[in-house]
Formats: C-alpha cells, structure tokens, sequence
C-alpha cells in the first residue's frame, strides 16, 4: 500500500516551516528522517494533505553543551547519537541506548525529535529522554515555548504540540553518573515488549540519590517509576531494596495487550526487568570506583 497524495513543501527556516504547518490547520506534519511518519503514511494509519521537509533548516542537526546542560537539535541523527564524542561524554543513557533502535538504516536516517514527535510508548528514545529529565523546545505561531518531557506525552501517539507548532530543540540537564538500561523484544530491533531504563548517583557512604526509573511499552506513554525509584532512594541499593522497588514498580504500569505480548504477560515482566535495571545500576556504579581506583567491582550499564 502507497500513501494517498499529499503536497510537498520544502522550508528553508524554522519560521517558513511554522507557517505552513498554520496554513494547513492541523493536517500537515514535519518532515526530516520519516523513518517512522512515511511507514503510517503508507499503511494509511494516517491521511495527510502535506508534509514540510524541514532537512536544509540550518541548526536543527547541533549536538551541543551549554554549561551543565546539553542541547540537541530536533534533527540530529539517531547515528549522530551512536557516534558523536559530545553524546559519549554528556549523554551516555542515550548513546548506548540509540544501538536498539531498528538498524543502521533507519538510525542513518532517523532523528531525535522525530522520535519524540511519534510519541511511540515502545520508543527508546522518548524513555531515554523522560528518564534524563529532558525539556522539548517548540516554536510555533506564538513564538517559542519549553515543554518537560513528563508533560509532552499525552497519550499513544500523541503529544502537547499545537498543530502549528514544531520541535527544535531538546535540552538535557547534567547527566547522573550512573546509568541502566535493558529491554525485552523478539528479535533485536523489533518494537519491545518492555524496557526499563535507570540513572543515579551514589555517595561516598554508598547510598543512592537522584535515582530515577523509567519504563516503556507498560502504559500509553512512557512512565516514571516514582513510588519504586523513592523506595531506593537513600539505600544502598542491597538485593533486598532492589527487590521490593522491582514489586513496587508494577504501581505505574497499565500494560495493553497486542500481537506482541498480553497484559498479563507484560506485568510478569516488569519486576524481572526492573530488578535487572537496578542491579545493572549498582553494577556501573561498582565497575567505575573499580576503574577509578576506589575499590573493586564490575562494569554495568550493559544490556541482558
């Protein structure tokens, strides 16, 4: 099946691009990557009467930092993330979570904000993003506005954009020290059934702060563990703390069923992969003092 006709635009600035998305009153879309927009096009899941290419507006392909915080331009390339020193140093979550994102193809050609933008509950990106503490920058008739992340997703596939408004930019504020993430899908590169991604900091004495847990596929958009992330909270992360947030997660979740996996099934998974989310945590907190010196340990962070 091919998508039904639609008008292409080109727009060579951020402002041209607004305009034409306010000409057609909600039922246009940007383009860059289209690694996700095009397949709904195609399958006709959506009907569109134009899409904005927006690959020559200067700016939006910047990885950059500003101080503590690091900025991203909504078109930076998902291959950018896997391979650009800048992501390496100040956003590693992202950089070692990019490598699940279906293949070299589609990260070659996918971007960052494209991926906010399709607002996929399964998505890496949008549960990277929620987890780092993320804020998305629109800019649209109005002028420009901040959106936190945990505000931008209003459901499956949908976000808090206007219909004239575009995403630019998305600023990440210091990132934690430490880092987690694992995900359960079929075959490497398919949409998962469930993942779960962490960060944290631990003190000198060894208890945890600033721990944050993040799940994707349980719910209409990515959630926040809060209720598990605020058990461990000051502990010291010991199997006994780990297994009691792993339950506690389950508190955020409202899992669907699909031609993936059911309901009930999802649920069986989510302290399973919670618990091996917080012992990878522990585990790159242990593998850095080993690195550094301080004591000894193995390298986490990894996926299993």
């Amino acid at each position: 099946m091919k998508a039904a006709d639609f008008v292409y635009l080109r727009a060579e600035t951020v402002e041209e691009a607004v305009a034409h998305l306010a000409d057609y009153g909600g039922d246009a879309r940007i383009i860059a990557g289209g690694q996700s927009l095009m397949p709904m096009l195609n399958m006709r899941l959506w009907r569109l009467s134009a899409l904005i290419d927006v690959n020559r507006v200067p700016g939006l392909d910047a990885l950059h930092s500003r101080g503590d915080e690091t900025v991203a331009g909504a078109m930076v390339r998902h291959a950018t993330l896997e391979t650009s020193p800048v992501a390496a140093e100040r956003l590693p979550l992202l950089a070692h979570m990019i490598r699940f994102v279906g293949d070299r193809q589609v990260r070659n050609r996918g971007t960052l904000g494209g991926s906010l933008v399709q607002a996929d509950p399964t998505g890496e990106m949008p549960l990277g993003c929620l987890v780092l503490g993320a804020r998305a920058v629109a800019h649209g008739s109005g002028g420009a506005r901040e959106i936190a992340i945990d505000s931008f997703y209003e459901g499956s596939y949908a976000t808090a954009l206007e219909y004239d408004e575009m995403l630019t930019e998305i600023v990440f504020p210091k990132h934690p020290p430490h880092f987690a993430f694992t995900e359960f899908s079929r075959r490497h590169g398919d949409f998962c059934v469930l993942s779960v991604a962490a960060v944290g900091e631990r003190a000198p004495d060894g208890r945890w702060r600033g721990v944050r847990i993040g799940l994707g596929g349980v719910a209409d958009t990515p959630v926040l563990a809060l209720e598990a992330a605020a058990l461990v909270e000051g502990t010291r992360l010991t199997d006994d703390d780990i297994a009691e947030a792993s339950q506690a997660a389950l508190s955020a979740t409202d899992p669907a069923s699909d031609i993936r996996a059911s309901a009930e099934y999802r649920a069986h998974l989510v302290p399973v992969y919670v618990r091996r989310a917080l012992q990878q945590l522990r585990a790159h907190a242990q593998g850095s003092e080993h690195a550094s010196g301080n004591g000894p340990g193995t390298t986490g962070g990894r996926h299993t």
